[in-house]
């Protein structure tokens, strides 16, 4: 663990508007930074343009401006960062851990998708490249919310892509080399998101980079236990009335609802958070909403990103 000065983050993907799942990890973050008193980075992991939205960056950036959480530093956008995941890609292929892998999904397919060595029935002219993990990779970390975490990669994840066969990179190289680059020391985001942090380690450990600290927030599901960015990926959080959605966003972060009493200015809100936001409040688990429980004005019919 690095005892660099504490530092937090956002990374959204512009995917979509914000939703509320994601506007409760940026909150969730902002607090923890600021309560570390330390700078809270922004950035735009744009690195898979497939599933990028025209638009949705910038609405994501306004939106987060509306609700004053505004971060510290430049923006970095990971469509900008070649080179830099490139550079660590070259030092895993020449030490060793990474591999050219000319496996498709099919060759892969008899063994539920996990790879653990080559199986390719002929040369592919855009070959992956993999993250090699050999047996015993066993991963063990403390994460803030969720306690001990342990997972065994070999065995539940196998050699995982750094470079896709398309050419994009991969989340997991990106994420980690980003993180470092920005100093990142508090990584809190969603509990989706846990299941990929064994690997960020292994990658980190390879690296020779620091190893944040984990804190895998709750998330939000509906009334039939789905995650709410699925169900409702068509309504974005309103950040035309910001008080009542930060108000509502504090009491889902399991924080006392009296320490807002009686404040209607934002930045006064968002003062008031910063002063008694408790981080042992936070919820462990995901929480399930009843019907009607994020209305308005929680949520709008959200304009066609342009």
């Amino acid at each position: 663990m690095t005892s660099s000065p504490s530092c937090g983050r956002f990374a959204p993907s512009p995917t979509g508007l914000l939703h509320p799942g994601s506007l409760l990890a940026a909150f969730g973050s902002w607090l923890l930074a600021r309560h570390h008193g330390g700078p809270w980075r922004l950035r735009i992991e744009d690195v898979d343009p497939p599933r990028t939205v025209a638009g949705a960056a910038q609405a994501q950036l306004q939106s987060l401006a509306a609700f004053g959480l505004v971060h510290d530093g430049p923006v970095i956008w990971q469509s900008a960062r070649g080179d830099a995941y490139q550079t660590a890609l070259d030092r895993l292929l020449a030490d060793g851990h990474a591999f050219v892998c000319h496996c498709s999904r099919s060759d892969l397919a008899a063994n539920g998708g996990l790879h653990h060595h080559c199986v390719a029935r002929q040369a592919r002219p855009d070959p992956a490249v993999r993250f090699h993990v050999p047996p015993g990779s066993i991963v063990r970390f403390e994460d803030g919310l969720r306690g001990p975490q342990q997972q065994d990669v070999h065995a539940e994840v196998g050699d995982f892509v750094l470079r896709r066969a398309d050419g994009c990179w991969a989340y997991q190289l990106a994420v980690v080399v980003d993180d470092a680059a920005q100093g990142v020391t508090e990584v809190v985001r969603g509990a989706d998101l846990l299941d990929s942090t064994a690997r960020q380690i292994l990658l980190q450990q390879a690296l020779d980079l620091p190893t944040p600290r984990y804190w895998h927030l709750p998330l939000l599901l509906d009334a039939p236990g789905h995650k709410l960015s699925k169900s409702l990926a068509a309504m974005p959080v309103d950040a035309g009335e910001p008080v009542p959605v930060l108000r509502r966003l504090w009491e889902l972060l399991g924080q006392p609802t009296s320490a807002l009493e009686g404040i209607d200015d934002r930045d006064a809100l968002l003062a008031a958070t910063r002063r008694s936001f408790n981080p042992s409040l936070l919820p462990r688990a995901d929480i399930l909403l009843p019907a009607g429980a994020l209305s308005a004005p929680m949520l709008q019919n959200p304009p066609s990103p342009t």
